[in-house]
């Protein structure tokens, strides 16, 4: 059974779950995996991949641990206890990109290793920055999945998604829309966002349902956005008239592809990706990789990542769920 340990920390309270079994020593290595906030699934299974990396590397041990809510304000308060800690490395998705820099500039001061993976940091906070998977292809995904299933391949769609300063949306957002012209028959009305909070998810996909009476699919390109979404169609009796797409934990989204309010989604596995962000931490605190364009750093069973000029990456191409596969994936995330 995995310990959990409350902290109070000003403010915010802060839940850490010490996912290694293994008891920390003096020479012990300790990787902090910061979520966006502890309550998301996606983060808790990228958890689970950084607890497999310390177990395979030996002599680590991993401190899972966010702010109850998704704020800057919460993720600096638990970077400065972590600072305090002197842990070895910090991997953290951000819900911020400029708001955290100063707290993790205090860090890479007392040389501890910064990687920020999925939502990324601005690259003066960070050392290296994982992106799940690269833009270009995640955009032009989020906005295939709506089109494949409207009727003759038209119909109006609308974006949901999480927080407006979360640069992996902002940027898959992006993406998408040079995307537009490959999908004449698409119209996108709307983009809304719902903060990676359920109850103002629910209620921006409410909203859409409202506004637009005719409106065929709903992306949301964030694993909390496209649940509530797809609840929100439920409740509204609007299955199999508005299809509800984007980005999903399978263990999430199985009842809704089962009942049709979605049809199909993606994701990369959340579980790769903690694992292949500590793996980085791991290799440039061990001083096997440094943070530099061009340098090439192995992911471990993953494969390996060779950073761009803005010292970046990305880890896989997303996958594809839908009625054939999701009682499979499930079971694991």
């Amino acid at each position: 059974m995995t310990p959990i340990k409350t902290l109070g920390l000003g403010t915010a309270l802060v839940t850490s779950l010490m996912l290694s079994t293994v008891t920390a020593s003096v020479a012990e290595t300790r990787i902090a995996v910061v979520a966006k906030d502890i309550g998301n699934g996606f983060f808790v299974a990228a958890g689970k991949g950084a607890e497999e990396a310390a177990k395979e590397i030996g002599d680590t041990s991993i401190i899972f641990t966010g702010p109850t809510e998704p704020t800057a304000e919460g993720q600096i308060e638990v970077i400065n206890a972590l600072i305090a800690q002197k842990v070895d490395a910090i991997v953290i998705s951000a819900n911020d990109p400029d708001a955290l820099v100063p707290a993790l500039q205090k860090a890479k001061q007392r040389g501890i290793v910064v990687v920020s993976f999925d939502s990324g940091v601005a690259p003066e906070g960070r050392d290296v920055q994982l992106d799940p998977s690269s833009v270009d292809l995640i955009g032009k995904t989020i906005i295939k999945l709506a089109a494949d299933h409207l009727p003759d391949g038209k119909g109006k769609i609308a974006f949901l998604s999480g927080t407006a300063t979360a640069t992996n949306q902002n940027a898959w957002l992006a993406a998408a829309k040079t995307h537009y012209g490959d999908f004449p028959g698409v119209e996108v009305v709307a983009t809304v966002y719902g903060d990676d909070l359920f109850d103002k998810s629910y209620r921006e996909a409410q909203g859409l349902i409202s506004t637009h009476p005719d409106l065929a699919a709903i992306s949301a390109p964030t694993t909390v956005g496209i649940v509530a979404a797809a609840q929100a169609v439920t409740d509204a009796g609007k299955i199999g008239k508005i299809n509800v797409t984007g980005l999903a934990l399978p263990s999430e989204m199985a009842a809704h592809i089962k009942s049709g309010a979605s049809k199909s989604f993606a994701i990369w596995n959340p579980i790769d990706l903690g694992y292949s962000a500590t793996m980085i931490a791991n290799n440039l605190i061990k001083g096997n990789a440094k943070a530099e364009p061009g340098a090439e750093i192995s992911i471990g069973r993953v494969g390996k990542i060779t950073l761009d000029d803005n010292r970046s990456a990305a880890m896989s191409d997303p996958f594809t769920y839908d009625a054939s596969n999701i009682d499979q994936f499930s079971s694991i995330f």
